[in-house]
């Protein structure tokens, strides 16, 4: 693998001098958490990766403002997981598909835990199944066996994020976790391993997350995996490393081929990235 063959399929546009944060629920970074437009491209631009799906914070709610505009800036370099209201309509979902978008988040963690309960989320996942947009879940231990059965019904297609897991101290035979294990062995989920920071200390080698890569890894085999680096690394403790990040796969996907997989060919099959530059 060379730094050409990785996509970042996590990362966030943070910038509140264009962008003011939107009123309401959601984590306001402090002011050296900030991401622009300009220093995620430097970001991408050092380390040689080509593509990153962009994700919308919850600081901006369901404001995309700033996250389409980094898309229209560079234009076939990102594409994005953006936040709607729950009754948001058909023609806004294909007006966002129209610049990129390709799927709806849903962060029952830090912006609404209630946004799946609600009456009015039927009806949005059934129109991001007829507009074939994803939706991206980030969601409490607790509330994976609920959400199972649910996103089941509504045929959407699921992507998870950061393992699928919250507390990691719960242990792999959790209920939260096998439910979403039981996701990935139907075969309607992809999962993001991203993140390995907000389960586990940056300063470890990440073995505590060993048998949750393990089991990840046997339930959406390495075909629906894909990584992401959750730039720029809002609310931690410890300094975060891009450059090592990619490289922590090496120790739940020896083979070069799977790693192929999961920092490459999975986001280009998944979520429609271009090709290699010749």
């Amino acid at each position: 693998m060379t730094p050409a063959d990785i996509i970042d399929c996590h990362a966030h546009i943070i910038d509140p001098g264009r962008f003011p944060y939107a009123e309401g629920p959601g984590y306001r970074p402090r002011t050296h958490e900030t991401g622009t437009r300009e220093g995620f491209g430097a970001v991408l631009q050092a380390h040689g990766v080509k593509y990153a799906l962009l994700v919308q914070p919850s600081c901006y709610g369901t404001d995309n403002s700033a996250m389409l505009d980094a898309m229209a800036r560079a234009p076939g370099r990102y594409k994005a997981i953006a936040v709607v209201a729950p009754d948001a309509s058909n023609e806004t979902l294909a007006a966002l598909a129209g610049r990129g978008v390709i799927g709806i988040r849903f962060n029952l963690v830090s912006y609404d835990c209630d946004a799946l309960a609600k009456a009015a989320a039927a009806g949005l996942l059934e129109r991001l199944r007829a507009a074939g947009l994803f939706a991206q879940i980030y969601a409490h231990d607790e509330q994976w066996p609920e959400l199972v059965p649910l996103l089941g019904a509504h045929g959407v297609k699921v992507v998870i994020d950061h393992f699928g897991v919250r507390d990691i101290r719960l242990g792999p035979a959790a209920a939260g976790f096998q439910a979403v294990l039981e996701l990935g062995r139907r075969g309607e989920a992809a999962v993001k391993l991203s993140a390995p920071f907000r389960l586990a200390p940056a300063s470890s080698d990440y073995s505590a997350l060993d048998p949750f890569a393990e089991g990840l890894l046997s339930a959406f085999g390495s075909e629906r995996c894909v990584w992401g680096s959750d730039w720029p690394f809002l609310d931690v403790a410890e300094r975060i490393h891009y450059n090592v990040l990619p490289a922590t796969l090496r120790r739940w996907l020896p083979d070069a081929a799977d790693r192929g997989r999961v920092l490459w060919s999975n986001p280009v099959r998944l979520f429609g990235f271009g090709a290699r530059s010749t």
